[in-house]
């Protein structure tokens, strides 16, 4: 019995600093919150079809970088160093002001309540069935952080184009999620666009590619540095706006437009997982689905931690 009393008080004491994530979290003090963060999200994505990957790879970014905090939002000021002039994220991410018009959006019907980071996970998803994808539920309660870490974020804590396999299974296991996570989670390169330099070297110098895709790449991919670096290539030629699994079929087919890609059907233990999701498009989505409520688990900021930014871009004054 004292053990039991004694157990409460201490909870008492840490205040919420136990909360967890769950689906229900706002659903008294904002139950309209994906009613909101949808409606934005399918206008813009109706409008801009790559936007839908845009604002899906904001969540990847932000959480392989010391957890789903939002830090990824936050801007450069003279006493904070943000991370999007990371090397991963400058030029490349985007969507930033989509997520602006949201926050301001769900602060008119529910100021003060919605973390950024949760803002982030429902655009996710949202961005994931406007495109076709498959529907999961979003665990909130995430807070904001109050620092970002352009260092973590400039490293190997985010998994580059130019990865092996194995520099792929270690960034992915030291947030915590597996190989077979990492392979489900790649399948949103199903939607979305990559730089010319993101795959320059693998249209020109690989092996293990496909001639003719490798030479339909090529003519809006010069291959001298400096040259056409700003265009731009769909890393799913097949179905680039839609979210399916033709991502694994141009696998298996030798048709990954990054080298990173590619290495999930190079020999490895992978293989088969990538074969799997190539002829099972309902087991593709059903373990997506579950490995992105995965990984909005990283390290998230919860009870007395953290924030609820008025504003995604800045710390709270």
């Amino acid at each position: 019995m004292l053990k039991i009393v004694f157990t409460l008080i201490i909870m008492i004491l840490m205040g919420t600093s136990l909360a967890q994530l769950t689906p229900n979290f706002y659903l008294r003090s904002c139950p309209q919150v994906f009613e909101v963060v949808g409606s934005v999200v399918w206008t813009v994505v109706s409008m801009e079809r790559r936007m839908g990957a845009s604002l899906l790879r904001l969540q990847f970014h932000d959480c392989f970088v010391n957890g789903c905090d939002a830090s990824i939002l936050l801007d450069d000021t003279p006493t904070l160093e943000g991370e999007k002039t990371a090397a991963p994220n400058i030029n490349s991410a985007r969507g930033f002001e989509v997520i602006d018009i949201i926050k301001s959006n769900v602060e008119k019907v529910c100021p003060g309540v919605v973390s950024c980071a949760d803002i982030i996970a429902i655009t996710a998803l949202e961005s994931v069935l406007a495109l076709g994808g498959p529907r999961w539920k979003v665990k909130l309660g995430r807070r904001d952080s109050l620092s970002a870490s352009f260092s973590a974020a400039n490293g190997s804590a985010i998994p580059l184009p130019t990865f092996s396999l194995k520099n792929l299974i270690s960034t992915f296991q030291a947030v915590g999620l597996s190989a077979h996570d990492m392979v489900a989670l790649t399948g949103a390169h199903t939607i979305g666009k990559a730089h010319c330099p993101s795959f320059r070297s693998r249209i020109y110098n690989e092996i293990n590619i496909d001639p003719l895709f490798a030479s339909i790449m090529q003519l809006n991919c010069p291959q001298s540095s400096g040259f056409g670096d700003n265009n731009l290539a769909p890393i799913d030629l097949k179905t680039p706006n839609y979210f399916d699994n033709s991502y694994y079929k141009n696998l298996v087919k030798q048709k990954g437009l990054l080298h990173s890609d590619q290495e999930f059907y190079s020999g490895g233990f992978t293989d088969s997982l990538v074969e799997h999701y190539s002829k099972n498009p309902l087991s593709f989505e059903k373990d997506f689905a579950a490995a992105m409520i995965k990984m909005g688990d990283i390290s998230p900021l919860t009870g007395d931690h953290g924030e609820i930014r008025k504003n995604c871009r800045v710390i709270n004054s």
